[in-house]
């Protein structure tokens, strides 16, 4: 047996729970409650406030020969419930990742999905230690389950086409990660985890795999993280909030992680709120009541005190604004001024560098507000201001007031409107976009930005003058003066009606006159595009003096138009336009260098 005198000493590593909408997280938390229940442990099993705690016996109970609770002096294993999204995993604790570590949840037939690419950069950026597990292993085809058993002796009873199917999409996966920048394997093969990530073949409908799972986190818990698991059992105790809630008869309460030192009833915290820190005092410290006793009226028992890691619902004045994902820090025997610094100083490390101009960002949590500020930044969308919460009517009056039309927007994560903004976005003149995929926001937000860009640019491309070069056709004159009617041909550009046109003498650009009018076959035409032959009109010349058969004209572009067109619209115009604008520019710029710059 190994020396447990230290036992007391380690807590329970955190252990979060992410992945894809419905590849299963959900389902495997409970199959991993319930396995414990239907082996008679639910006495075991203390469901904390947005936690659930299994202890080592009841691991070791449902992993059978996996584990020898001798080779393990950690607790258990404390499963945060991430609510309802997996923004959760950028939760803090003292600058790092709230979880000590995670179960990255992919359903085995659809592989990666958006969620799952986010919740991979997430564990990428946080440095979280994490394991895959590859649920729904049962849905392969002629699958023959064997309920609630180790992984490889689940495979030892399927034939050799379907577990060669499972392993097929198996690979799938271990190929994704590798393209995500992750080495990664069956978990029993992997030789260090440090180096490799394990992947568990699973399902949480029949329980197969899931004692792999368990035995896999105890054992990367136990291996990598015995000195972060070390805490000071009686010192102050330190956590995070998962969620701001109101309670029937408590007011405003917060939903918390406890993952150092002890918080009792009565102690005065600090918290992280949308302003400035919140000092308050506890009123009560409140727990789930047991499975067996929820059929009684109250909801929470109140308990006395609570140590590291649990999760807690904490009850105590002036907690309306407390945000998620914020610290919450016990003052005990410490100067109030050092505590409010410190949590001040974890906020500040959460400040997200805003512009003078740019979007309104809001979101969930501080983790999930930060992660949308790192993805704004590489997208190079620039924040005028970024803040936890709902969408209030001051959001859309902030973002009213950005310069650019463009910025004039709020990109909200995984939150909503609040009723009395609702109005005040029907008249207001700015764009809202809502998602609970940071990256299909963004990118919601980008194709918005560029779709108005095409829609400047055509309305600029139709205002600005075309570039064109054309040739008077031997014996084409049909009228010689007021107007000039002459057959031509458009060598390149389009030649647009009512443009003055001229002709190079030298590199000198002379005006000969004005088109009036473009027929095509007989019929009226706004313009001609190249390798056209139409006839046109010209006020002013007179063929014979000014203009001649067989002359070269151009349009005339102002020069204000032949910088936008080479600057700005070079890509939206045609080839051959690109082509006269060019020769137009050679000639001009002859005589003057500058001339369009």
């Amino acid at each position: 047996m190994t020396d447990h005198t230290n036992a007391d000493t380690l807590r329970t590593p955190i252990v979060a729970v992410l992945g894809h909408v419905d590849h299963g997280k959900t389902s495997l938390l409970d199959t991993i409650r319930g396995s414990a229940v239907s082996e008679g442990e639910a006495g075991a099993i203390t469901q904390h406030i947005g936690a659930t705690d299994i202890p080592l016996d009841t691991i070791s109970g449902m992993a059978g020969e996996l584990i020898d609770p001798s080779d393990f002096d950690l607790p258990g294993l404390l499963f945060i419930d991430t609510p309802g999204h997996h923004s959760f995993s950028t939760l803090r604790a003292r600058g790092g990742a709230l979880a000590d570590i995670a179960v990255l949840v992919v359903d085995v037939n659809d592989g990666f999905q958006p969620q799952t690419e986010e919740a991979i950069d997430i564990l990428r950026r946080t440095g979280t230690p994490f394991v895959v597990a590859a649920n729904k292993a049962d849905t392969t085809p002629g699958w023959n389950p064997q309920d609630g058993e180790p992984i490889q002796r689940s495979l030892e009873a399927q034939s050799e086409r379907a577990e060669s199917m499972l392993n097929e999409n198996l690979y799938e996966i271990i190929g994704q990660l590798s393209d995500a920048g992750f080495s990664a394997d069956l978990y029993w093969r992997v030789q260090d985890f440090q180096k490799n990530i394990g992947v568990v073949p699973l399902s949480a409908l029949t329980g197969e795999g899931v004692p792999d799972l368990l035995t896999v986190l105890m054992g990367l818990s136990q291996r990598f993280m015995k000195e972060e698991m070390a805490i000071d059992v009686q010192g102050p105790g330190e956590g995070t909030v998962l969620e701001v809630k109101d309670e029937r008869g408590f007011g405003a309460t917060i939903d918390t992680v406890v993952y150092d030192g002890v918080i009792r009833n009565g102690d005065t915290i600090v918290v992280g709120g949308q302003n400035e820190p919140i000092v308050t005092e506890i009123r009560a410290l409140l727990r789930p009541r047991p499975l067996e006793e929820i059929r009684t009226e109250k909801k929470f028992e109140k308990v006395a005190e609570v140590g590291a890691a649990a999760g807690v619902k904490i009850a105590a004045p002036d907690l309306d604004q407390a945000m998620a994902g914020a610290p919450v820090r016990v003052v005990r025997d410490r100067p109030l001024e050092d505590v409010v610094e410190e949590v001040k100083a974890e906020l500040a490390e959460i400040e997200v560098e805003t512009a003078e101009d740019g979007v309104v960002v809001k979101a969930d949590t501080l983790g999930s507000l930060e992660a949308m500020a790192n993805a704004l930044r590489e997208a190079e969308v620039p924040i005028l201001r970024a803040e936890v919460g709902d969408i209030a009517p001051r959001d859309i009056a902030v973002a009213e007031t950005a310069n650019q039309e463009e910025h004039k927007a709020i990109l909200g994560f995984n939150v909503d409107l609040l009723a009395n903004a609702e109005t005040e976005l029907e008249n207001a003149d700015m764009k809202l976009f809502t998602d609970e995929v940071i990256y299909q926001l963004i990118e919601d937000y980008e194709t918005y930005v560029e779709e108005r860009e095409r829609a400047q640019q055509e309305t600029v491309l139709d205002k600005v003058v075309r570039p064109s070069r054309f040739r008077i056709l031997p014996d084409h004159t049909f009228r010689q003066n007021d107007p000039a009617v002459v057959g031509v041909e458009i060598i390149s550009g389009t030649l647009q009606n009512n443009r003055n046109v001229g002709l190079f003498e030298g590199n000198e650009f002379e005006r000969v006159g004005q088109l009036s009018g473009i027929q095509k076959q007989g019929d009226d035409v706004d313009e001609a595009r190249a390798g056209e032959r139409v006839s046109i009109a010209i006020d002013g010349p007179t063929v014979g003096r000014g203009i001649e058969e067989g002359d070269t004209l151009w349009t005339e572009v102002p020069e204000k138009h032949a910088k936008i067109l080479e600057q700005e619209l070079k890509e939206e115009i045609t080839a051959d336009e690109r082509e006269a604008l060019a020769a137009y520019l050679e000639t001009k710029r002859k005589r003057d260098p500058f001339w369009g710059k």
